[in-house]
């Protein structure tokens, strides 16, 4: 049986990868990901010329088995979601899902690096002994109910947003009642060059977003409730 490596990448900065993570990819046979594109400048980067296949949230079946099929035959293959941890928030969760059920004898190994998650909790000052996360928040049914537990929550509380939904997403927590006197960190643009933390209460840093910029991916960060 082949073995099935799921793979960390860097979440912006391309050095952000570990020496580890390249052997690994170099020394497969494939590497599937969620946009050819995107890991293909990856592997150019560092000179890896492995075979690159996509699997996404749209894939079917048939790239499930074949993957299924190539682990069979004892091709070892790496698994790299567009950026941070696999299994996150993206499809590697339903792939490692769908080879657990059909062939558990295959072994599936984590190769460790950066994550979105923990890079913006490691710079927030919030307590982090416990905390919640939320994922992408629902576009809309669950949404508010969401919000709710984030404003009633004794931790700190985590969730992903998108460049077109972070206002509204913090106006609808606005509208809800969040208390003013309570603070949040909001990152933009992890590691790249226009990396952009907004921290304060909520007041603040929607002054603060709708006054800048809003192009990019966000990693909202909401310290635990003083109640």
């Amino acid at each position: 049986m082949g073995k099935l490596y799921i793979v960390a990448t860097p979440i912006g900065n391309l050095s952000d990868i570990t020496f580890r993570a390249i052997e690994i990819l170099k020394s497969v046979d494939f590497v599937f990901c969620e946009d050819t594109r995107v890991t293909k400048n990856l592997l150019n980067h560092y000179g890896i010329n492995t075979k690159l296949e996509s699997y996404h949230e749209h894939s079917d079946k048939n790239k499930e088995n074949k993957i299924l099929s190539l682990l069979s035959e004892d091709k070892n293959i790496a698994y790299v979601s567009d950026a941070g941890t696999p299994g996150i928030s993206d499809p590697g969760e339903r792939l490692i899902n769908y080879v657990l059920e059909n062939k558990p004898d295959i072994k599936i190994e984590s190769i460790p690096g950066a994550s979105s998650l923990i890079t913006a909790l490691s710079i927030s000052g919030f307590n982090c002994d416990r905390f919640n996360f939320l994922g992408f928040l629902p576009h809309k049914k669950g949404k508010e109910t969401l919000l709710k537990e984030i404003i009633a929550s004794d931790v700190t509380s985590i969730f992903f947003e998108s460049t077109h939904r972070i206002i509204k997403s913090l106006e609808k927590l606005q509208s809800l009642g969040f208390q003013d006197n309570r603070n949040m960190a909001v990152a933009r643009e992890l590691t790249k060059k226009f990396e952009t933390i907004y921290r304060g209460t909520l007041k603040r840093v929607l002054s603060d977003l709708k006054g800048g910029v809003t192009k990019g991916e966000f990693v909202v960060i909401i310290d635990r409730s003083s109640k």
